[in-house]
């Protein structure tokens, strides 16, 4: 009934879709683009969009997941406008990372892990890992192959266990990937 009422237009209904949906939107942008101010923005804009594009919700898929898809190609714009997201070798990436100087003892949470991903790694991680993206899902959203997300994610993971490997044995590993 609120799906209806805001697809009308009623505003009082766009507000309780933003209570509803605001909070986790803003999560999985959070996690993609990893700053905070950015992901805000970010959930801004695809609510502003969703208000535009709620009369063409034909409700084939959940409200939420179609949200969520905004969501989505919201992030991987903005991480495109970036510079080096699109353009950049991920090999060179992923090598600059590597070569980086990390205290293990600075890691206190898997946030910390993540954010030491390239944008592009952690996106391809994050899609798939935690919102159960398929490798054909992502490789339509980034428009490369299957094995450019495979390969991207084995190397963002081989990069995560070598951080969590780097803690001290007594802590508990912070990463483990889904099967």
């Amino acid at each position: 009934m609120t799906l209806a009422r805001a697809q009308r237009g009623d505003m009082q209904a766009f507000a309780t879709l933003y209570e509803r949906f605001g909070r986790p939107c803003f999560s999985l942008a959070l996690r993609m683009l990893g700053q905070r101010q950015h992901a805000e923005d970010l959930v801004q804009e695809v609510f502003l969009k969703m208000m535009d594009t709620i009369r063409s919700y034909r409700g084939d898929a959940p409200f939420g997941a179609w949200l969520k898809r905004l969501s989505v190609n919201a992030c991987i714009d903005h991480l495109r406008r970036q510079r080096g997201f699109v353009e950049d070798n991920p090999e060179d990436q992923l090598a600059h990372i590597a070569g980086e100087a990390n205290e293990a003892s600075t890691m206190v949470d898997a946030w910390s892990l993540l954010s030491r991903l390239s944008p592009r790694a952690r996106a391809v991680l994050v899609l798939h890992e935690f919102e159960g993206y398929t490798h054909s899902e992502l490789a339509t959203l980034f428009g490369q192959s299957e094995s450019y997300s495979k390969s991207i994610l084995a190397r963002a993971l081989g990069r995560l266990n070598t951080l969590v490997t780097a803690r001290p044995l007594e802590q508990a590993p912070l990463w483990s990937p889904k099967s």
